[in-house]
């Protein structure tokens, strides 16, 4: 497993959570997840492991693009 230290990532957009996993016993069983933001007490739950991983997906993308908007334009070869 590789960490990563986030301090020297910090001006750059970033998410935390918290993470709640647990599993349903349904037949067969079902693993649910809640994700909370402790910036605003914000939660959202996670029928399955598959819709958590698509959102986590989604809100990445959204990050890399605000980065990406945040840059200064630059001409071409410069």
């Amino acid at each position: 497993m590789t960490l990563i230290c986030y301090k020297k990532h910090m001006s750059a957009p970033y998410r935390s959570y918290l993470l709640r996993l647990w599993l349903e016993p349904n037949d067969p069983p079902v693993w649910r997840a809640m994700l909370e933001s402790p910036a605003n007490g914000e939660r959202r739950g996670f029928a399955s492991m598959e819709s958590l991983f698509i959102f986590l997906e989604q809100e990445t993308g959204r990050l890399e693009q605000e980065k990406d908007a945040a840059r200064p334009y630059q001409e071409p070869g410069e």
